[in-house]
């Protein structure tokens, strides 16, 4: 597979790239869903919720994470997760934007 040239394009549309790459897996989908919907931290239950495997899990949560969705403490041996409202605020603002910027007049 040849090089990406992500170089060629603003940062902005490397960042919406990024981000759309991230929620562009169901599971992750259903992991923020689940979060979100969540009056606090979650810590073990998303293996029960979501039904994947541990490190499935995992997986998903740490390229979450990388994006700055999620928030995560330590309680104990367990990693606690919940949604970064202020990051989730910023992509829905960037998306927004990109979204009413289209051209509706062509075709």
């Amino acid at each position: 597979m040849g090089a990406s040239k992500t170089h060629m394009f603003t940062l902005t549309q490397n960042e919406l790239a990024q981000v759309a790459k991230v929620l562009a897996h169901p599971a992750r989908i259903a992991i923020l869903e689940y979060i979100s919907r969540q009056e606090n931290c979650i810590c073990n239950d998303l293996v029960d919720v979501i039904g994947l495997s541990q490190p499935t899990i995992s997986q998903h949560l740490n390229e979450i994470k990388k994006i700055g969705l999620l928030k995560g403490t330590f309680e104990g041996k367990n990693l606690c997760y919940c949604i970064n409202e202020e990051r989730w605020g910023e992509l829905q603002n960037s998306f927004n934007t990109f979204f009413a910027n289209i051209n509706y007049n062509c075709c």
